[in-house]
């Protein structure tokens, strides 16, 4: 099967320095691996099949919602490039700072993790964005977020066991399913 640009960023953006330290040897493993605070590092095959999905591009503004240990974050920002913007945003802030710490180790000055900010899902003062992943459950898809896309964006989020892949068209917003996942719950800042 040819390489593709995610393969590409899989190389680039090594997940052993996104796990806590005792874990590092278990980066070559497709599993989830803890990373505290009852959150977890997702599993590699998860996060290639969710990014493909998410078809992201050179130059987009992306959000991350959930963005956790900052793996996922950094390899947005390997596909969008210097020419786009990637915003994490995260709930625990423990795992913005080990996030950070971890980020500062790439050439990834366009790529950014902060803390969610109270009562808020996504960045809505930033929006809009080209693409959003969510990398938590929803109960049901959050209108809050599908508000966030641009026009023509894309969102993959994990609703109610399956993976969901929305776009915004000019006729309004279709959703696909693309198989059965679980994650972590979907929680309030």
């Amino acid at each position: 099967m040819p390489r593709d640009d995610v393969d590409r960023a899989f190389e680039r953006v090594p997940r052993a320095p996104f796990l806590p330290a005792a874990d590092r040897h278990l980066a070559d493993e497709d599993h989830p691996v803890p990373i505290g605070h009852e959150q977890t590092n997702s599993q590699p095959s998860t996060v290639a099949a969710m990014v493909r999905l998410l078809d992201v591009r050179p130059g987009q503004r992306v959000l991350d919602v959930g963005s956790g240990s900052g793996w996922t974050t950094a390899l947005l920002g390997e596909l969008v490039g210097p020419g786009g913007r990637v915003l994490g945003v995260e709930r625990v802030p423990e795992l913005v700072v080990a996030a950070r710490e971890a980020l500062a180790r790439l050439d990834l000055p366009w790529v950014q993790v902060r803390t969610a900010e109270a009562g808020v899902l996504g960045a809505p003062g930033e929006a809009p964005f080209d693409r959003v992943l969510v990398s938590a459950m929803a109960e049901d898809l959050p209108t809050e977020l599908v508000d966030q896309l641009a026009d023509g964006g894309t969102m993959v989020i994990p609703v109610a066991g399956e993976m969901v892949r929305v776009v915004r068209g000019a006729d309004g917003v279709c959703s696909t399913t693309h198989g059965r996942y679980q994650f972590v719950p979907l929680l309030p800042p």
